[in-house]
């Protein structure tokens, strides 16, 4: 059984290998059931957690599992820890444990980024990004794969870590126009696209202030009682979900709302694998044009994408991995 670190995972990974394994994956045959999310010390402020996210396909079966400890900074350790455990489908033959952590920033942002790729408008220039975290410059750069973005702007609590992060990126992409902006009305009335990856419990921008044919992207928030968006976003767009299931037990962007009669979970227009299907399905008829899928139907829309992270995107990313790195050795 090979043991695959977080150096391996970053060696071996690219959104341009990732992106298409994740779409193939997700238009086909595979089994997820739902998640599951275990609180440590039920009704303790800490909300620590441990959680198990089992899937499988027709080559191999692959479970993580993460640990949560939120406080864990002010005592010098990571937040979260994770492992893959990957076995042979056929025999079920151990193959590999591969370092979850940094699996999950790959999967995660190629997930954004890929559902932004069928519902983000094709002549999307300017991303708006709300998170300075660990994942932030992965949904930049997996954004950027997809969209000729000329325009970034980054919303952050720390205006220290919005320099560094610019700072970090700006070389790496000297054609761009970035930018440390602010949540107001003019900022966000200008985007094409807003990805948030944050740690808020609260709505980080009014609905209201969206414009026509804006797609949103929700990748922060896993808990019932807190969210990224208000009502209105959710009201004005035309939502997707990478899991029905695992949305509707811990996302408080679409909790809250159905709680408050303004949303019911049958206005989902999709789920990830529902797009996916149909932009594979498109692909080999040569026909992409605007409401031939599920995703995006007009240029005027406003689309919404909630995730909450999926089993199989850790399985897909955690495969290729172990086979690039089984290709070198």
């Amino acid at each position: 059984m090979k043991i695959i670190d977080r150096e391996q995972v970053a060696a071996s990974l690219s959104y341009q290998s990732l992106l298409p394994a994740l779409l193939q994956s997700f238009a086909g045959q595979f089994t997820m059931p739902r998640r599951q999310v275990f609180e440590l010390a039920p009704g303790d402020g800490s909300h620590n957690a441990f959680a198990l996210l089992p899937a499988w396909d027709e080559e191999v079966i692959g479970v993580k599992s993460f640990t949560y400890f939120p406080n864990n900074a002010s005592e010098g350790y990571d937040s979260l820890y994770s492992k893959i455990m990957l076995f042979d489908r056929r025999h079920g033959v151990p193959l590999a444990l591969v370092d979850g952590s940094s699996v999950t920033l790959w999967r995660t942002s190629a997930v954004s980024a890929l559902t932004a790729d069928m519902l983000a408008r094709p002549d999307a220039r300017h991303l708006v990004l709300f998170g300075t975290g660990k994942l932030a410059s992965y949904m930049i750069k997996a954004h950027l794969s997809v969209r000729d973005y000329n325009k970034v702007t980054i919303i952050g609590r720390s205006a220290d870590k919005v320099r560094a992060l610019l700072a970090e990126l700006q070389p790496q992409r000297p054609d761009i126009h970035w930018c440390a902006g602010q949540s107001d009305e003019a900022t966000l009335a200008s985007a094409d696209t807003i990805s948030c990856a944050t740690g808020s419990p609260t709505p980080l921008f009014d609905g209201n202030w969206l414009s026509p044919g804006t797609h949103v992207d929700l990748i922060g928030n896993h808990h019932a009682h807190c969210r990224e968006c208000d009502s209105t976003s959710i009201v004005r767009s035309r939502v997707f979900v990478d899991s029905k299931t695992n949305v509707l037990n811990e996302a408080g962007e679409l909790l809250i709302p159905i709680s408050e009669g303004v949303f019911d979970e049958g206005q989902i227009c999709a789920e990830l694998a529902e797009l996916c299907a149909a932009r594979v399905k498109a692909d080999g008829q040569h026909e992409h044009a605007l409401g031939s899928t599920p995703g995006r139907q007009s240029e005027a829309e406003i689309t919404l994408f909630k995730s909450v992270g999926t089993a199989l995107s850790d399985l897909v990313a955690a495969n290729l991995v172990y086979k690039l790195t089984a290709r070198v050795d």
